[in-house]
């Protein structure tokens, strides 16, 4: 193939090796990569220039240890964000409605119920009031009359 300088599709998948500094590297590994490594120089073709090379020890401290990597632009970057931001609003927004009026009607409910024994204090205390300022004007207003006059007795 003559395709020196040609990039590869966009979505293609790009095959890359995670090299783990931490691990001792074993001799059988160093062993066989060394033909692998040798062929093209061998052949006495270069490496191609579209193919970045960088330490192994730069791959590893750069990129998590994933099957493949494939390097974005910042618009791509921007593009898949945004998507992201979009549809993580959507999943929140599907259930946020439920959960807020949940937690206002438990919250509600809760304060009603601090509320009523006092409310029940409040409406003794109004009630018997009405009821003594209407027998003292009920009182006053016959005080005069006999309870055999024709009046309905109270109570």
């Amino acid at each position: 193939m003559n395709s020196g300088q040609r990039t590869p599709p966009r979505f293609v998948p790009t095959l890359t090796t995670v090299v783990d500094l931490s691990a001792p590297r074993p001799e059988s590994l160093s062993e066989s990569s060394a033909p692998v490594e040798a062929a093209p120089a061998s052949a006495g073709e270069p490496l191609p220039a579209a193919v970045p090379t960088a330490s192994p020890a730069a791959d590893a401290l750069a990129l998590p240890a994933s099957p493949a990597f494939v390097a974005l632009t910042d618009a791509d970057a921007f593009r898949i964000e945004e998507e992201l931001l979009h549809r993580v609003l959507q999943r929140v927004d599907l259930s946020l409605e439920e959960r807020l009026t949940e937690a206002v009607s438990a919250a509600v409910q809760q304060q009603l119920d601090a509320m009523v024994p006092r409310l029940r204090s409040e409406i003794e205390t109004v009630l018997r009031f009405l009821v003594v300022e209407a027998l003292a004007r009920e009182l006053s207003e016959n005080t005069g009359s006999a309870p055999g006059s024709g009046a309905p007795a109270l109570g």
